[in-house]
């Protein structure tokens, strides 16, 4: 090298790693296609998971690689806790709600075969699937009150608070300055 030229250090920050590594053959949309998995996988989870209730301690078995999970809400109005779990297609003897130490628990099961026949075709379907979902009950609710309802494909359950529970609740009035 000439006494005024100076080396410049070379740096590989940037580059693809699978561009560099020895062996491998260069995907141009490797990254792409692998980010676009991570998107797809986290909206599926997101929908089937309903993405309500952080306090929400569940249970979920998968069927054929999907999570099954019904979207539930929560509110507390008039005195009592309402749980409400959306569950299209089933049907109320497909389902079980049970209180238990302190957790009141959601579980379904489906099954659906389908089969047709036709002219030049023949159909076979099978669809099975479960789920379980569990909620801490907090303390001071009526357990011989609890009652649900099942309608359209839309689980409603009422927990009635105890009157004791419902005289501790004092609003608090906000000022403003």
């Amino acid at each position: 090298m000439a006494e005024n030229e100076k080396s410049v250090p070379i740096s590989r920050q940037g580059t693809s790693r699978s561009m560099t590594e020895p062996g491998r053959q260069w995907d141009p949309f490797g990254s792409l296609h692998r980010e676009m998995d991570e998107l797809f996988n986290s909206l599926r989870s997101n929908f089937w998971q309903g993405g309500r209730g952080s306090e929400l301690a569940s249970t979920w078995p998968s069927v054929g690689g999907e999570v099954m999970a019904p979207a539930v809400d929560i509110a507390e109005a008039n005195g009592q806790y309402e749980v409400t779990a959306e569950l299209p297609g089933m049907d109320p003897e497909q389902v079980e709600v049970k209180l238990a130490d302190g957790r009141l628990t959601i579980k379904g099961e489906k099954k659906e075969e389908k089969e047709e026949e036709k002219e030049g075709y023949y159909l076979s379907e099978r669809r099975f699937g479960s789920f379980q979902r569990s909620f801490a009950v907090p303390e001071g609710i009526d357990p011989e009150k609890i009652s649900a309802e099942f309608k359209n494909g839309v689980l409603k359950i009422s927990i009635p608070k105890t009157p004791e529970a419902q005289q501790k609740e004092k609003r608090i009035e906000i000022q403003s300055r």
